[in-house]
């Protein structure tokens, strides 16, 4: 059997797979870079050897069983960082970097100050550590804390924190159970699917402790939002990555547990994505 790229591409194509999913499972098959897409339109007649075809097809096959691309390949571009990723944590998805441009804008602007105290930031369930790192590499000058329940996620994010330099201090542990120091900003991306969703079928490949959360999917997050102030300075934030259907639960949340200026932001395709909220400061006495 014969098999030239274009041709490999188009019989994935014929499967199900999308160009964007067959053209990188197939630069990964041929051991080129994932942004090398145009060295396929100028080798588009090159002929593959038969490792080559075997493990394009076995790619192919893990995809259209729903195998998120990022494990077949074992990496993911995340905020401009290049992620190791495998099925111990989750895929990280295009929406979670609304949550990191929020972070980054309220370290640039509520949390601006002329204090020579360098800022510090927690970022709960840090999975891959994609939130903390791509946060410590926009603000080099910022202190990130990482915190997961999960030793294989920690193992992971340490080995990215390792691979970018980048100097996160990771931990373990349970949301903020056990954490005693105070924050300037507090930032996660909890598990918020309801158990039994539908999506949970297309998403079985990845770790379920790190996807549902209780009947409603509300569980992680009202945890989070119950102990957060305690955790936080005066005037600092907390800010929630949470479903597409969330976001005024998520605020009537923090507006009961006392958080001030409560509000959300959309992700680029409009939907209410995060939401937080400021712990108020000290009243100035007249």
């Amino acid at each position: 059997m014969t098999l030239c790229v274009q041709q490999a591409l188009s019989q994935a194509q014929a499967q199900g797979l999308t160009r964007l999913d067959a053209e990188m499972l197939l630069l990964h098959a041929l051991s080129q870079s994932s942004q090398a897409r145009a060295w396929l339109l100028t080798h588009e007649f090159q002929v593959l050897d038969q490792t080559q075809i075997e493990q394009f097809q076995t790619f192919t096959q893990r995809r259209l069983n729903l195998e998120p691309v990022a494990y077949i390949l074992g990496y993911k571009e995340f905020f401009g960082l290049t992620l190791y990723i495998n099925n111990q944590v989750l895929d990280p998805r295009p929406d979670t970097e609304t949550l990191v441009i929020w972070a980054l804008d309220t370290l640039d602007t509520a949390l601006s100050s002329k204090s020579n105290t360098p800022r510090a930031v927690m970022d709960l369930g840090t999975g891959s550590g994609a939130v903390a790192l791509a946060i410590q590499h926009a603000r080099p000058d910022v202190h990130v804390q990482a915190l997961d329940c999960s030793a294989a996620a920690l193992e992971l994010a340490q080995l990215n924190a390792q691979q970018l330099n980048l100097n996160v201090k990771f931990r373990q542990g349970s949301w903020l159970d056990g954490v005693h120091e105070t924050f300037d900003l507090i930032v996660s991306n909890p598990p918020y699917i309801p158990l039994g969703d539908a999506h949970l079928t297309s998403l079985r490949h990845e770790p379920a402790l790190a996807l549902v959360s209780g009947k409603d999917g509300l569980h992680a997050i009202k945890q989070i939002v119950s102990s957060a102030a305690a955790c936080l300075k005066p005037g600092g934030w907390l800010l929630l990555e949470h479903g597409f259907d969330q976001a005024p639960t998520t605020r009537h949340l923090l507006a009961e547990a006392g958080f001030e200026y409560v509000q959300s932001r959309k992700d680029l395709a409009g939907i209410e994505r995060c939401s937080g909220g400021q712990k108020a400061q000290p009243k100035l006495v007249q």
